[in-house]
């Protein structure tokens, strides 16, 4: 089961917000999505996701193949039984793998062909072989409720020629892929994925194509590889108006604060980033700072030993509600994994009320003044 529905445009910008329906439970957007790359959000069990406001999280399926296997997942009835979470989930097709891999020259982790890509494990160097159809196999063994075609995702800078052969090939890809994707008779919801790095033709021509497609909802991949805000921004405003107006979009790899109202004031419906979660592992606590405009501090730093406030005055998390920032400050000082843990949730939290604010802002025409309170921006 698979169905997008708009419920409300904004009046002065593409932004809407929708419903996602799929096997497990709907999904309201504009939505963050969490990073969970070996099945886990790192620290947190599946309930406190939920309790963070979390509705569907991002599984790598490169890793989840080396470890444990699609094959054990599949004994276990599935992703979700195995790791005893009831909502959706989404799997990549280890597209970014190739690219994350591919940056390691002196490692030769990955070599690119025509028809395939054959990876060496990061772990113990083990060779494997990556297909469009093989990708699509194992994320069905995998049950994620939505599935990423594989794709060809080129670095940044990249010179146009090299650009446009791996376009080409992410558009073959997205052939092979929507193939065994028909034959498999798979329930799970299919994305392709536009590439193109940063130039305007490329872009415009692979929203074209992969428009073309019968695919349930659209990706915009590549840039989150080093380009600038700025040119992040000019790919949203070539690609979305190409796109399907019935289909969900989905920006892979995006979700600073700042970026979070950018991406939906374009269109965008659903965004990944390890941002939040990854921060709180190093004691960066985000919080919402109305006279500096800076979203996060270190915990760490030795002023907050002695400070009793909670990390954020205004969240209303149960971290917020129970620990002083000394506290916390003290696990992270003493590298206990409490202190992760809870850094971890707040920041989880604080990104999904934040987008739950701008899901209220669009229905309510409120999104320009909610914006301009975050970021001092009209």
């Amino acid at each position: 089961m698979f169905r997008f529905t708009i419920t409300h445009k904004a009046k002065n910008c593409p932004a809407r917000t929708g419903v996602i329906e799929t096997n497990h439970g709907f999904i309201e957007t504009p939505a963050f999505v969490a990073v969970a790359s070996s099945a886990s959000v790192k620290t947190l069990s599946p309930q406190e996701i939920t309790k963070s406001g979390t509705q569907i999280f991002f599984i790598n399926t490169f890793h989840l193949h080396l470890r444990p296997g699609e094959n054990i997942i599949k004994k276990f009835g599935g992703i979700h039984k195995f790791i005893n979470w009831d909502g959706p989930i989404i799997s990549d097709s280890g597209g970014f793998q190739i690219f994350s891999l591919s940056r390691d020259k002196e490692k030769n982790l990955v070599k690119i062909y025509e028809d395939h890509v054959e990876l060496r494990s990061p772990w113990d160097g083990s060779k494997h072989f990556l297909t469009p159809q093989k990708s699509i196999s194992i994320q069905k063994s995998l049950g994620a409720d939505i599935i990423i075609c594989l794709d060809d995702c080129t670095p940044y800078p990249v010179q146009y020629k090299t650009a446009k052969i791996s376009l080409e090939r992410t558009h073959r890809w997205a052939i092979l892929s929507l193939e065994a994707y028909k034959k498999q008779k798979s329930t799970q919801a299919l994305y392709g994925v536009v590439q193109g790095s940063v130039f305007e033709s490329l872009r415009k021509k692979s929203a074209k194509f992969i428009s073309s497609l019968p695919f349930c909802g659209i990706a915009i991949g590549g840039v989150s590889v080093g380009e600038s805000k700025e040119q992040m921004k000019k790919v949203l405003e070539w690609v979305i108006p190409l796109l399907p107006e019935n289909k969900p979009r989905h920006l892979l790899g995006v979700g600073e604060i700042d970026d979070i109202f950018t991406l939906v004031q374009k269109g965008v419906d659903t965004f990944d980033c390890v941002m939040p979660t990854r921060l709180g592992r190093m004691g960066h606590i985000l919080i919402k700072e109305y006279k500096s405009k800076k979203f996060s501090y270190d915990i760490t730093k030795i002023p907050y030993a002695t400070d009793k406030r909670p990390l954020d005055p205004l969240c209303k998390c149960w971290v917020c509600k129970k620990f002083s920032r000394g506290y916390i400050n003290h696990l992270f000082r003493t590298k206990e994994l409490l202190g992760y843990r809870l850094a971890t949730y707040h920041n989880l939290y604080f990104v999904n009320s934040l987008v739950k604010k701008i899901r209220e802002a669009i229905k309510g025409d409120r999104l320009e003044k909610l914006k301009e309170e975050w970021l001092g921006e009209e």
